[in-house]
C-alpha cells in the first residue's frame, strides 16, 4: 500500500528559526544514529521515519558513519526517499555529517578538504540524493587548520550539494572562529549541535552565548543523557536496556544511586506536571527558547510519539525550575 502522509501533519508541530537564518527546524528532530543500520529491521525503521513525518517531524538527522554498520543509515534513509518519502522531498530537511572515521588511509576522517568533500560525495550517493539540507563537520580538527575545513564547508555550499552547513562538538571559542571564518566566505554557519542535557550541561558555560551573538542555532543531541533521564532505570538496569547490553555510549557504571535518586525527584516532578520523565526533559531542553531543536533517538513508534507529546504541556514555572536546579544541584 502506498505511503500518503498526514494531512494535519503540521497542525500542532513548533517550529523553531535557527539563528538569524532563514531554516525553521520541528523543536523535535529525529536522529538515525542507532536503530536505522544494516542490522536492524528495515520495516521497524520505515515504520518510524512515517510516523515521525506524519507527527510534523520534518528534520532527520543522518552522518556518515551511522549504522552500524557505518553507511548504512544513509543507505536505508534513501530507500525511503525512493519510495514512501518520494512525493515529500521538498517538505524534508536533510542532514548529514562527516568527521568521524570512515574509511582506512590519513583521508578517511578528521576535516580536510579531501575527507570532507569526498565523504559528502559518497553520502549522496547512499542516499541517492543530489544535495542535502545542512552538511556538518562533525568534530573539531586539531591538525587541519580551521580555515581550510571551513573553505570545504562554503566550497560544498557553492557547489550545490548543500544548502546550509554546520558544526557539532565545537567548543565556543572554536564554535566563534569558525562563524567568523564562514561569514568571511559568505557562507554564515547556520547551526551547531552539542550534547546537551539536564545532566551536562557545559553548553551554558559560554557557547551559547556565542550563539546567541553570531546568529547560530542549536540542536540538542543526547537530551535524554544516554536515556538516564527516562523512567527506564529508576528501578535498576532492565535486562533489555542499553546498559546491560554493554552498549558504547551507556554502561553499568553511568547509572550509580545518586544520579538515579536525582531522577527519581525529577520523575516526581514530571508527573505532578501531568508528563513522563523523558518529556519533562525533552522539555526542559527546550526551555527559553535558546536551543532550536532537541534531537532524539528511537527504538519504536511510541517513543516519537511521546517526545512530540512533551511539547503539549504548558511552560515552566519559574518555581519549578528553580526546583528542578535544586534536584541537579543537590
Amino acid at each position: 500500500m502506498s505511503y500518503s502522509a498526514n494531512t494535519s501533519r503540521y497542525d500542532s508541530m513548533t517550529y523553531n528559526r535557527s539563528g538569524r537564518s532563514g531554516l525553521l527546524l520541528p523543536a523535535i528532530s529525529l536522529g538515525l544514529w542507532h536503530n536505522f543500520g544494516g542490522i536492524d529491521t528495515f520495516e521497524n525503521g520505515r515504520t518510524m521515519l512515517k510516523r515521525a513525518f506524519d507527527l510534523g517531524i520534518t528534520h532527520f538527522d543522518l552522518a556518515n558513519n551511522y549504522g552500524p554498520p557505518p553507511g548504512s543509515a544513509e543507505e536505508m534513509f534513501g530507500k525511503m526517499l525512493k519510495g514512501d518519502l518520494a512525493a515529500y522531498r521538498d517538505e524534508l530537511i536533510i542532514s548529514t555529517k562527516a568527521g568521524y572515521y570512515m574509511w582506512p588511509g590519513p583521508y578517511g576522517e578528521w576535516g580536510s578538504k579531501k575527507n570532507l568533500i569526498a565523504s559528502l560525495d559518497q553520502s549522496l550517493k547512499r542516499m541517492q540524493v543530489d544535495y542535502v539540507d545542512i552538511f556538518y563537520h562533525h568534530r573539531p580538527d586539531p591538525n587541519t587548520p580551521l580555515e581550510e575545513t571551513m573553505a570545504a564547508l562554503h566550497q560544498i555550499v557553492q557547489q550545490g550539494k548543500a544548502l546550509y552547513v554546520g558544526i557539532s562538538n565545537y567548543k565556543p571559542e572554536e564554535a566563534k572562529e569558525a562563524s567568523r571564518i564562514l561569514k568571511r566566505l559568505g557562507t554564515p554557519c547556520v547551526i551547531h549541535q552539542p550534547s546537551y542535557s539536564m545532566m551536562n550541561r557545559w553548553i551554558e558555560d559560554g557557547l551559547q552565548d556565542v550563539l546567541e551573538e553570531e546568529g547560530i542555532g542549536s540542536i540538542a543531541f543526547s537530551p535524554l543523557f544516554k536515556g538516564i533521564l527516562t523512567d527506564r532505570y529508576l528501578n535498576g538496569i532492565a535486562p533489555d536496556s542499553r546498559a546491560a547490553s554493554s552498549s558504547v555510549f551507556l554502561k553499568e557504571s553511568d547509572i550509580n544511586e545518586e544520579r538515579i535518586s536525582k531522577v527519581r525527584q525529577l520523575n516526581t516532578l514530571a508527573a505532578e506536571r501531568g508528563q513522563k520523565m523523558s518529556q519533562m526533559a525533552l522539555a526542559w531542553v527546550l526551555r527559553g527558547g535558546r536551543v532550536t531543536s532537541a534531537l532524539i533517538g528511537a527504538s519504536k513508534v511510541s517513543q516519537i510519539e511521546d517526545a512530540v507529546d512533551a511539547l503539549k504541556v504548558p511552560t515552566f514555572t519559574q518555581e519549578e525550575l528553580d526546583l528542578i536546579d535544586g534536584i541537579l544541584n543537590s
